[in-house]
């Protein structure tokens, strides 16, 4: 079945960085195009990243320039490379896979039933 298994979250501080990993399973990792969705307390989800099975990417406005997304298909691992991070990036990360047009999404408010799956959350708390 499909597992999608992130870690690296932490707490740091404004301007520090972290990566974000996500270990993937149970499906041709490399055939699909993989999404960053983060949602903070009483807010929204957005989808800040994704990355197309070519390696084509997309970020959203809020994080152009400082995250970087990318993918490992010898490991079957998706990143999230943040920087100058800032408090109001605090959130918890999601790594998700299966949407039927996950480009559109980046930058928006996603539902939980545009994506098939989804990973249990990694906390990233800025302060």
């Amino acid at each position: 079945h499909v597992q999608l298994v992130e870690s690296g979250g932490g707490l740091v501080q404004p301007g520090g960085s972290l990566r974000l990993s996500c270990a993937a399973s149970g499906f041709t990792f490399s055939s699909y195009a993989m999404s960053w969705v983060r949602q903070a307390p009483g807010k929204s989800r957005e989808a800040v990243a994704q990355i197309d099975a070519d390696g084509s990417k997309l970020v959203g406005d809020s994080v152009k320039g400082r995250f970087t997304i990318s993918h490992d298909n010898a490991k079957n691992t998706l990143y999230l490379q943040m920087d100058s991070l800032k408090p109001e990036d605090t959130a918890m990360y999601y790594c998700a896979a299966g949407s039927l047009d996950p480009a559109c999404l980046v930058g928006r408010h996603p539902q939980r039933t545009d994506f098939g799956f989804w990973g249990q959350g990694t906390q990233v708390t800025v302060s």
